[in-house]
């Protein structure tokens, strides 16, 4: 069942391709009747072969492993990022390894910090004052950031739009 599955797929995406069957082979590297096998649900193709078709279909290699049961479709998601690195022309291999590099170590790193339970739901560190309580006075708002709003608000200085688009100033006291 499954490489009729992967061949219904092949025909579907060589059709939104607009290449022939024979266009498609000739791009992959293989025979016209075996990609015609293929599509049939009569072979089920290598790991290889998915892969030179992927690349001339320019279509992830992980879909079509999925398609051919050959991956499930949570380790895709793992190595769609990684995949895009690899096929980016506009950055170098020694870049290439190292983004997958960091992005790896960023995963590794969430997923133990997961494990231990040491994020909130806003994704925070669990960094909690004597008392329990998150420092909510932190420089830093829920993303990260220190914009002046920030820094007008804890003066009591909240701007805000007023009547026909002005400012008014709550700390002014008419």
């Amino acid at each position: 069942m499954g490489a009729l599955k992967l061949g219904e797929y092949l025909r579907e995406q060589r059709r939104n391709a607009q290449l022939s069957l024979r266009q498609l082979a000739d791009a992959a590297g293989v025979s016209n009747p075996y990609l015609s096998q293929i599509e049939r649900g009569l072979r089920k193709p290598s790991a290889e072969i998915l892969q030179q078709l992927a690349k001339a279909l320019r279509i992830s290699a992980e879909t079509l492993y999925v398609q051919a049961g050959i991956l499930d479709a949570r380790e895709r998601d793992e190595l769609e990022v990684p995949a895009a690195i690899l096929t980016d022309p506009s950055i170098n291999e020694r870049q290439k390894q190292v983004l997958i590099q960091i992005y790896e170590s960023f995963r590794k790193e969430n997923a133990a910090a997961a494990a231990a339970g040491e994020h909130d739901e806003r994704g925070r560190n669990d960094e909690r004052g004597p008392n329990g309580q998150y420092d909510e006075n932190d420089e830093n708002d829920e993303y990260g950031e220190n914009d002046e709003n920030d820094e007008a608000v804890e003066a009591g200085r909240h701007e805000a739009p007023g009547p026909a688009g002005k400012e008014t100033h709550h700390d002014d006291h008419r």
